[in-house]
């Protein structure tokens, strides 16, 4: 079975991204993927630095290194914060890919050959488009490979009904391929 990690990077009451996650959780469920919803509000993550790298690297960075590590795909799924994505996403992003044991520098053990895909839910009406080409650029940086099929969703803050769900039939039809093309992928380089 295929293992997804799914990472939102908001932490915000009502956050439409988690909104957005939910309904994407949904679709790779459906599909038969084993999902591990990844809740950065439940890792205690200080700002990266190499200084504390070298004196105390943060317990929950291992442990989120490790959830990553374990998985066969990532979908990242972000808001969009003055054109770029959040800095608690960044940071986690950061922290998964530094090296621990006996890695060498560029071991990047939880990115390194998985398939990674991403998403974004925004009030504006390019539905955080600009955030994730910076998203895109990131994980490619860090030996993912991005799928080229993506989630934008404009006026999200009209996008959802009060089932969760994504009103309209051409984002919801997005979300489903987007995930079947993650899982397809990710079982691929997995194998």
């Amino acid at each position: 079975m295929t293992r997804i990690a799914v990472v939102v990077g908001s932490t915000r009451n009502g956050s439409f991204n988690r909104a957005l996650g939910k309904v994407a959780i949904a679709a790779l469920e459906s599909q038969g993927a084993t999902v591990a919803d990844v809740d950065l509000a439940t890792f205690d993550l200080p700002l990266y630095s190499a200084a504390l790298e070298a004196s105390d690297f943060p317990a929950d960075a291992v442990r989120l290194k490790a959830l990553f590590a374990a998985q066969d795909g990532l979908l990242f799924i972000s808001p969009e914060y003055n054109g770029s994505i959040t800095p608690l996403l960044k940071n986690a992003i950061d922290w998964a890919s530094r090296p621990t044991g006996d890695e060498g520098l560029v071991a990047l053990t939880a990115y390194r050959g998985k398939a990674s895909a991403v998403m974004s839910a925004s009030i504006s009406p390019f539905g955080g488009l600009r955030g994730l080409m910076h998203l895109r650029q990131i994980l490619s940086t860090i030996q993912t490979l991005v799928i080229p099929e993506q989630v934008l969703i404009p006026n999200a803050h009209t996008a959802f009904g009060d089932d969760g769900r994504l009103k309209e039939a051409l984002p919801a039809s997005l979300v489903e391929m987007t995930t079947a093309r993650l899982v397809t992928v990710a079982q691929a380089l997995a194998a």
